[in-house]
């Protein structure tokens, strides 16, 4: 197994760079996971609303067959759909995505904040299923600051991360050091601006001088800030691409280039409930 970096939490040692299956069909998730573990990586994301966990189980069955990885060296995340909110309908639904994957996961995410059923609700009966043995560790997915100080106070269990959209793009400052704060951490989803910092010139010219890629760039930007990376890809020269990280570091004014390249419009995927309102980093 290659060494690479990892944030403990609560304990918990989870790999900086995972690899995530968002919009993956079940049959390039199976591939693409089983091929991800043999590159290397150890951490995978799924979730429950992306149809493809049995999929994600069975990629991992294959690269432990293929003598690749062992389980107990895979971090493995899935996610709460919105509509299992309610303490019968989460835990059900843990249930279902234990079944599913094959696997006990090792973290249990809340994929977006919602205002009913009430917090207290849904973060008793994600403490329950932890207490349960349905999964390891819990956190949240898409939590501004206020609603990620709100779970915390309202969960007996650490919440080890916040996973949200996060690139060059996206200033994310104040939901950072809230996980600091909080003892937690963050996970970007869209790491690589859904593909759009390949065309970038500061990111290029980085790259250039490291002989790195813009996206690997990116990802060791997020990395070097202790944020858990997850990109995605269907294409297993990506994938290898994006694991090859981890010979190279990026200097304090390489970082700051990169943090200078944030606007005001860079979030790509906003589906957070209108009731909240995200980190106010531009005003």
């Amino acid at each position: 197994m290659t060494d690479q970096p990892a944030i403990t939490i609560d304990g918990h040692a989870i790999p900086l760079l995972g690899f995530g299956t968002w919009n993956l069909t079940p049959e390039v998730a199976r591939t693409m996971v089983a091929e991800a573990l043999r590159i290397g990586y150890r951490h995978i994301d799924t979730a429950w609303i992306y149809h493809n966990e049995a999929a994600v189980g069975d990629g991992i069955r294959d690269a432990i067959a293929a003598s690749h990885v062992a389980r107990e060296d895979i971090w493995l995340t899935t996610k709460i759909w919105v509509a299992h909110f309610d303490r019968e309908g989460l835990l059900k639904q843990a249930r279902e995505s234990a079944a599913s994957l094959g696997f006990t996961p090792d973290l249990l995410l809340l994929h977006w904040p919602k205002t009913e059923p009430s917090f207290e609700e849904t973060l008793g009966a994600l403490n329950e299923a932890q207490a349960q043995g349905l999964t390891r560790t819990i956190g949240l997915s898409n939590f501004p600051s206020a609603e990620f100080r709100r779970a915390q106070s309202l969960s007996k269990a650490r919440l080890v991360t916040n996973q949200v959209e996060y690139h060059p793009y996206l200033k994310l400052t104040q939901l950072v050091e809230t996980a600091k704060d909080l003892g937690s951490s963050i996970t970007a989803w869209s790491p690589l601006a859904q593909g759009k910092i390949a065309d970038d010139a500061t990111l290029n010219e980085i790259g250039r001088a490291h002989g790195k890629s813009a996206g690997q760039v990116t990802l060791r930007w997020l990395i070097q800030q202790n944020v858990i990376a997850i990109p995605r890809t269907s294409k297993i020269s990506r994938a290898e691409e994006s694991f090859d990280i981890f010979d190279f570091e990026l200097s304090a004014e390489e970082m700051d280039r990169i943090h200078a390249l944030a606007r005001p419009e860079g979030r790509l995927g906003d589906w957070i409930d209108p009731a909240f309102k995200w980190d106010p980093e531009w005003t």
